[in-house]
C-alpha cells in the first residue's frame, strides 16, 4: 500500500488554517490553501510510489482500478476527492452536463486552444457530492423567477427594477439564465455592486430590516462564506468547473 501525497490548490478564497490543521502542519499557513486534491486529475495528480497517481494508473489500469471500473469509465480514476477550506465566498461555478462537456471539449480541441485558454479541460461532466466537516453554507441552483424577482424588489435598487420586471413576466426557467447572464455581463458593475451590497447589509436606513424580512420570506440563503468552513467534496470524473 502506498500513501498518497495530496496537492494543495492556493486559490485566493482559501483559508490559512483549515487544511493545515487537518494535515497537522503549523498554522497559519504561509498563504491561502483553498483545496486539497486527492486523486489523479492531470492538472494536479496526487503523488504516489515515487511518481504521480495518474501515471501509476496509466501503467496498469486493470490492476489499479479493477476491470469493471475500466470497462465503465475507461482507464482513468472516475472521481476526484477534494477537501475545501473557504475563508471567503467562492466564485460562481458552472458545471456542464456530459453532452455539454463532450461537445465543448471537442470544439476547443478542434480550435487548438491552449490549456490556459480553455473552459473545458477534459470531456467529463462534474456532478458533485458535498459533505460538511465544519459549519459550511452552500448556495446551489437557481430560485424560481417569482422568488428571484421578489428579492430584487426587496433590495429597492433602481438599476435592478427592469430585471425584476422581466422575471415577474417570465413564463419559463430560461428567464433565470437570461437574468444571470445580464448580471454577470453588467457594464461597469461597481456602482451596482455597491448599491446592492448596501441594501442587503441594511446599514443605512430603517427600511433595511423590512428588506431583510422580505428577503428571508423568499428563502434567502448565503453562499459558503464562514471563516474556516471545511467540506469534503467529491467530483465525478475529471471535469473542472468553468468559473
Amino acid at each position: 500500500m502506498e500513501l498518497l501525497q495530496p496537492v494543495i490548490r492556493p486559490y485566493a478564497w482559501g483559508s490559512r488554517h483549515g487544511i493545515a490543521e487537518l494535515q497537522g502542519r503549523p498554522v497559519p499557513a504561509p498563504g491561502p490553501e483553498a483545496e486539497l486534491w486527492i486523486g489523479a486529475h492531470p492538472s494536479a495528480p496526487s503523488g504516489a510510489a515515487g511518481t504521480t497517481l495518474d501515471a501509476v494508473i496509466a501503467a496498469d489500469p486493470g490492476r489499479e482500478l479493477g476491470p469493471r471500473c475500466v470497462a465503465r469509465f475507461g482507464p482513468r480514476l472516475p472521481f476526484l476527492l477534494k477537501v475545501l477550506s473557504a475563508e471567503v465566498a467562492l466564485s460562481i461555478q458552472l458545471h456542464p452536463s456530459r453532452v455539454q462537456a463532450e461537445a465543448g471539449f471537442r470544439a476547443e480541441t478542434e480550435h487548438g486552444l491552449a490549456p490556459g485558454e480553455r473552459n473545458y479541460v477534459d470531456d467529463w461532466p462534474k456532478p458533485e457530492l458535498l459533505c460538511a466537516l465544519t459549519p459550511f453554507e452552500v448556495l446551489a441552483g437557481l430560485r424560481t423567477p417569482p422568488d428571484a424577482a421578489a428579492l430584487l424588489r426587496a433590495l429597492a435598487v433602481g438599476q435592478l427594477a427592469p430585471l425584476a420586471a422581466e422575471l415577474e413576466a417570465a413564463t419559463g426557467q430560461q428567464a433565470l439564465a437570461n437574468a444571470l447572464a445580464t448580471v454577470l455581463t453588467w457594464p461597469d458593475p461597481e456602482d451596482l455592486v455597491a448599491a446592492a451590497s448596501s441594501a442587503a447589509s441594511g446599514a443605512s436606513s430603517g427600511t433595511a430590516s423590512a428588506r431583510r424580512r422580505a428577503a428571508a420570506s423568499c428563502g434567502a440563503r448565503r453562499p459558503a462564506s464562514s471563516s474556516n468552513g471545511v467540506r469534503a467534496h467529491s467530483s465525478s470524473g475529471l471535469g473542472q468547473s468553468s468559473t
